[in-house]
């Protein structure tokens, strides 16, 4: 089964200093049918206005993901960690048993762009921790690029995968127009497809069921399919997601 979410149809936020379009019941948004997929919890498509962020805020048995698209974002908490990531970086935090942090953009004159993922973790009660991995964006192209995984020691390497406590893979990748990338995973798993620019088919590579598109902010549940593929009809960027 796949399901198409079209970005025309996601709610959107402004409060001037943030733009945001939540997939998922986020805050004051909430919405009955949507609340997640699998362990995914908050699927937000942010932009900052320069300068400004979350103040300190606490969280607790969520792991939480963001990933830079434009602009640097500058995070702090109070395990000791004052970070600044941008394209080309993925930062994971473990909330576990209680952390406070904050996040802004650490431009003063431009706007940044960032997608925030939470997931549930595979155990409550974790010790808090946070870690930024950098990844090499030449490797993006006509590729899936594993970036965050709870499987890291297998898939690639521990230097350019951000370890996470759920059993699951963030891949993100560029296709050249009408270059394809075949994706199976095993059975009973869980995909989650967002185009963050372009144009993206998917078919199912076991069943003549024929193509569905998604264009730029659109997004996909994927379950029971193994196999798929993805098909840029012009030049494409989006993040892939395994999960349990």
């Amino acid at each position: 089964m796949i399901h198409i979410f079209p970005a025309s149809e996601r709610h959107t936020i402004d409060l001037g200093w943030l733009r945001s379009q939540p997939l998922y019941s986020f805050g004051e948004y909430q919405h009955a049918d949507r609340n997640g997929f699998g362990v995914m919890r908050v699927c937000n498509d942010d932009y900052l206005a320069p300068g400004r962020g979350f103040g300190a805020h606490p969280h607790s048995d969520m792991e939480i993901v963001s990933i830079v698209l434009n602009g640097s974002i500058k995070h702090e908490d109070n395990l000791g960690n004052s970070v600044v990531t941008g394209f080309g970086e993925v930062q994971r935090m473990s909330a576990g048993s209680g952390v406070i942090h904050t996040e802004f953009n650490a431009s003063e004159t431009e706007e940044m762009r960032l997608l925030q993922l939470w997931f549930m973790p595979r155990e409550r009660g974790l010790a808090p921790s946070y870690e930024a991995k950098k990844f090499n964006p030449d490797k993006l192209h006509n590729n899936l690029l594993p970036v965050v995984s709870g499987e890291s020691a297998t898939i690639g390497s521990l230097e350019e995968i951000a370890t996470i406590n759920q059993d699951m893979t963030i891949y993100l990748s560029k296709l050249a127009s009408g270059e394809s990338l075949d994706v199976k995973t095993k059975q009973g798993r869980k995909l989650f497809l967002y185009t963050i620019e372009g144009r993206l088919s998917v078919a199912d590579q076991l069943q003549d069921s024929g193509e569905l598109f998604l264009g730029t902010g659109d997004t996909s549940h994927i379950e029971d399919i193994s196999e798929l593929v993805l098909k840029a009809s012009e030049d494409t960027f989006f993040m892939l997601i395994d999960l349990p």
